[in-house]
């Protein structure tokens, strides 16, 4: 069809030049084209030539075709020329391996909102820094006793500096005899533990890789959050790599407890963004994509996401990776006491942090503070109550642990303890938490 419409199009521009093949040359004969109206079909009139034409009465016409003999020849190759053009166009066409209307109809690029696009972009920058962690055991086959390294997890993590420091959640790792960090593009380097903070459930790990292939992510402030503002996570939830899921801040400053050590997490950010088992250690960006947080928990007790997701704050977690950094560890103050449930000391209807064990040796041991015991008739005998430092009231093991946070090694802090039916001031130096605690 397109080949016709072609050969007609071509017909009628040069159906004003005489035909060599007509008994008359100087004059054009025309018959109306029969095709419908259209862009593809002209309306014009196509110029046919009769076959009868072609036969030449030798006696009748010698003048004529003599005297017009100078025009035949240029006339003949022009419209032999056109024929062989039109032909080659059209077979052009019909070879060319396109669509029925695809010659015809011009496609448009796909359309996305502003929103859209700025999402694709925060997704394309962030995810070559973000990194899927696998955690490797070693078991003993029963049967052949050998010896293999079965993966017991997995989880997220991503690039913290161009040294090839990776920091994830604590709990990703723990257990593991042997790590496998897998970057963006799929090359996989052995990982090796630089060092951990139980109680916050922050890792970090380092891999040998090129720095070209290395790509930190941005690190933001989590002090000015704002409930409702946008919030983006990236990780491998299920093990499927690098899954966006997107939502808002729906709370600030919770606190949930160390998977670990049951130690509270202070200012931690809720979100309902999708956060799924592997997710854990991935980020959590902010509208500009820089990093808030690192996903760690979810309230759930199916075990998927219910919409209540949990992420350190990334002002808690820089103070502690670049403790980890450089010296392997973070050094925290303790009391060094063994506290009661609190469950336990709300039986006994008084508030407070009852002290189960105080070693001789540690700050409050070598402060003079009573452990419970037993007495020569294996009576329980109550030890101290702790119930405010330095003059902020504690009703719980929360309460101590959010108070010891914000002191230092080395500070002396004011204990109050109910001690019997009376209350004590103790003076204590606080020490560091040594690597077996």
């Amino acid at each position: 069809m397109a080949g016709y419409s072609l050969l007609s199009t071509l017909f009628i521009q040069s159906s004003s030049l005489p035909s060599p093949f007509s008994r008359f040359p100087n004059r054009t004969q025309k018959l109306i084209s029969t095709a419908k109206p259209s862009f593809l079909f002209p309306t014009n009139k196509l110029s046919l030539i009769p076959l009868r034409g072609l036969v030449l009465n030798q006696t009748k016409n010698n003048v004529a075709i003599k005297s017009d003999n100078d025009s035949l020849v240029p006339s003949a190759f022009d419209s032999l020329f056109l024929l062989c053009t039109s032909l080659a166009l059209s077979f052009s066409l019909f070879v060319t391996d396109v669509g029925s209307a695809s010659a015809f109809v011009v496609t448009t690029p796909r359309k996305l909102q502003t929103d859209e696009l700025a999402t694709v972009r925060l997704f394309q920058e962030n995810t070559p820094s973000v990194v899927y962690i696998t955690n490797l055991a070693v078991r003993q086959d029963a049967f052949t006793l050998d010896v293999l390294e079965v993966p017991q997890g997995s989880g997220s993590g991503f690039v913290w500096d161009k040294d090839g420091h990776v920091v994830t959640n604590y709990h990703v790792i723990r257990g593991a005899s042997d790590l496998k960090v897998t970057l963006a593009d799929q090359t996989t380097y052995d990982a090796k533990v630089v060092g951990f903070d139980q109680d916050k459930d922050v890792a970090v790990l380092r891999v040998d890789a090129p720095k070209d292939k290395l790509r930190p992510i941005p690190v933001g402030v989590s002090a000015d959050l704002l409930v409702g503002q946008k919030v983006f996570a990236i990780g491998n939830p299920f093990g499927l790599d690098h899954t966006l899921t997107t939502g808002v801040i729906s709370g600030l400053r919770r606190e949930i407890s160390s998977a670990a050590t049951g130690r509270p997490i202070q200012d931690v950010i809720q979100t309902d963004a999708a956060i799924n088992p592997g997710n854990s250690g991935g980020p959590l960006l902010d509208s500009s994509g820089n990093l808030i947080g690192i996903n760690t928990a979810i309230y759930s007790p199916s075990g998927a996401s219910s919409g209540v997701g949990f992420s350190i704050p990334v002002d808690t977690v820089s103070g502690i990776v670049d403790q980890l950094v450089k010296f392997g560890k973070v050094t925290r103050p303790i009391l060094g006491i063994k506290f009661a449930p609190d469950q336990s000391v709300e039986q006994l209807g008084v508030s407070g942090v009852l002290v189960l064990d105080a070693p001789a040796n540690g700050p409050a041991g070598k402060a003079g503070l009573l452990p419970t015991k037993r007495d020569a008739y294996g009576r329980l005998v109550l030890g101290d109550i702790i119930t405010s430092v330095n003059g902020m009231k504690v009703t719980n093991g929360s309460d101590l642990y959010r108070i010891l946070d914000q002191c230092k090694v080395g500070e002396t802090v004011i204990v109050e303890v109910l001690r019997g039916d009376h209350k004590e001031k103790i003076p204590v130096v606080l020490e560091p938490k040594s690597d077996e605690s």
